[in-house]
């Protein structure tokens, strides 16, 4: 036998075998695979009477929380109140704009149908605007499954290449780290990067799996290595088919438009009421206790204070990876941002007043590790999406993200179906995407990524594409492409400790919870809609003595099958 064949079947033994123990791991240190993650709910449901909630923060977490208490928990709407420093509600779920002036998103919230389980239990009770006779979960499933996803373009060289990626291209060492990360226990991850773990095997980094797992979730070699283990574990279904993409559920239009809007319909109809541009500054708590007493508001230079009684509830969204975002357009390049994150520094307030809140320092004070970049590209016709089509093999929608792995900014872009808007016209198209690495000098644009127009950003991008010939032509077309510069996007894969995250209803809490992406709930993955949703549910949950179960974690990483078939596509 030869040394490749030797060397490839010995390859095969040891992952097989240390898969099998990761798995026997699992299953001696979980004596029920399957058993629910949710908190202990007493039986005794609290009667609203005439409780009052308020919710900081306008994210789809502070909109899920509303739709909880109304459904499961008979609180009045008009009793709700949402607080919002902007003047939009949706926290990270945007899309805005118009044909005139372009439109804008400034990241896409990717959503799977297998593991968003709160996600969609919450939208089935959400009727659709369009067609109101059927949920809002329907609306958009249905629309995934008319409009499946199977990527061909997945990765491109610096030739203009497609390459093949159904080889995820690890060696054994990579594999076996991989498999011994699975085994460690998160405890003995505190403060750990990506690169610490891989530091014997650079070649990790080289792989076609580092590059489609990076840019699908946004990991950098300096994130937190137990957020990407819990990717690990969490999306190990997604793992056999990351090259394609197919697990990513579309919606029809914007996240917003999709998913907020139809929330907030609901939410206004049972008379909750919204504040915009309402900045929540402080919150007082009982000495004795961590009852939320007193909420200061500022609104047009004008301030109040808004008295919280023990019986009424507070949730806060504790901190938004959108925060002070800037946008530029085709000529100007978005403004530096200056601004302090007002979700952190009112966590930062709270958490210095009592312990068990958090502490934010690790994810809000190093914004040259947490920004990335995002455009959003509107064109007159459809000239330059044409020829991505062609290009790519896949028509708008039925694609994922295009990485241009050798972009000296890691750029990708993806064509969703076209009108993403809804103001869209049939003359109009648009298109989005994203460098990872802003700080660097482009490879035809020398320049940042971050001092740059859109339109020095398109340029750069046809370059990749080689389509630089029929530049001109191309730029004719153009409505405007917006650069928005997100500092904070990347906060939540920072590397920190365990408990720098607070628990959602902290210890001995009497009306106080905190639901964000910055909150610490056992298994979930962060960055997603999900973990928002998720939150919210065990906040109301647990402060309303709620005994309704919580979906769980769906365990796909104790499934021998899902297993079977990470293994094998570890061995390409």
């Amino acid at each position: 036998m030869g040394c490749k064949k030797v060397k490839s079947l010995s390859c095969c033994l040891i992952a097989a075998t240390v898969t099998i123990t990761a798995y026997e791991y699992f299953k001696a240190n979980n004596s029920s695979p399957v058993k629910k993650d949710n908190v202990d709910i007493p039986r005794n449901r609290r009667n609203p009477g005439d409780m009052k909630a308020y919710f900081i923060g306008g994210g789809l977490a502070s909109m899920a929380g509303a739709v909880y208490l109304i459904r499961d928990c008979d609180v009045k709407g008009k009793n709700i109140h949402i607080y919002e420093g902007l003047p939009i509600f949706g926290g990270s779920n945007d899309g805005s704009g118009n044909k005139g002036e372009g439109f804008l998103c400034r990241g896409g919230r990717m959503l799977n149908e297998e593991t968003y389980e709160n996600f969609w239990d919450l939208l089935s009770e959400i009727p659709s605007l369009e067609n109101p006779a059927r949920s809002l979960k329907e609306e958009i499933l249905n629309f995934d499954h008319a409009h499946p996803t199977c990527a061909k373009a997945r990765l491109i060289d610096k030739n203009g290449s497609i390459l093949d990626v159904k080889r995820m291209g690890f060696d054994c060492k990579d594999r076996s780290l991989l498999l011994k990360l699975m085994m460690t226990p998160e405890k003995c991850l505190d403060d750990l990067t990506i690169e610490d773990w891989f530091c014997t095997s650079p070649h990790f980094f080289t792989t076609n799996f580092w590059y489609m797992w990076q840019t699908t979730f946004a990991f950098q070699k300096w994130s937190s290595l137990f957020e990407f283990r819990r990717y690990m574990n969490r999306m190990i279904f997604e793992f056999s088919r990351i090259e394609t993409l197919e697990g990513v559920t579309r919606t029809p239009y914007n996240q917003y438009e999709s998913v907020i809007v139809p929330i907030k319909d609901y939410l206004e109809k049972n008379g909750v009421l919204f504040e915009s541009n309402t900045v929540v500054t402080d919150l007082d708590f009982a000495d004795d206790s961590l009852t939320v007493t007193n909420i200061h508001l500022k609104k047009d230079q004008e301030e109040r204070v808004v008295e919280v009684r023990p019986k009424d509830l507070c949730f806060f969204i504790n901190g938004c990876m959108t925060d002070c975002t800037t946008v530029g357009s085709f000529k100007h390049p978005a403004k530096k941002p200056e601004k302090k994150p007002m979700s952190a520094l009112l966590w930062a307030k709270i958490a210095a007043k009592k312990p068990g809140l958090g502490n934010p320092v690790p994810f809000f004070a190093y914004p040259k590790e947490t920004t990335w970049l995002s455009f959003t590209a509107t064109m007159e016709g459809n000239m330059l999406l044409k020829m991505i089509e062609q290009y790519s093999g896949n028509i708008p929608g039925s694609g994922a993200l295009m990485t241009f792995k050798d972009s000296s900014w890691l750029m990708s872009i993806v064509v969703a179906a076209q009108p993403h808007f809804k103001a869209q016209d049939a003359n109009t198209t648009i298109f989005w995407g994203y460098g990872l690495y802003p700080y660097k000098l482009g490879d035809y644009v020398k320049k940042p990524m971050k001092d740059c127009t859109g339109e020095e950003i398109l340029s750069e991008l046809l370059h990749h594409l080689h389509m630089e010939e029929k530049e001109k032509e191309i730029m004719n077309t153009v409505i405007n492409v917006i650069p928005c510069i997100l500092p904070y996007i990347d906060a939540q894969f920072e590397p920190h400790k365990m408990s720098d995250r607070p628990q959602v209803v902290p210890k001995d809490s009497i009306n106080f919870a905190m639901i964000s992406q910055f909150v610490e709930i056992p298994k979930d993955m962060v960055f997603t809609e999900e973990y928002s949703v998720r939150a919210a549910r065990i906040a109301v949950y647990t402060l309303m003595n709620v005994k309704r179960p919580i979906c769980p974690v769906t365990p796909y990483n104790y499934s021998p099958c899902v297993l079977y078939k990470a293994l094998i596509k570890s061995l390409t």
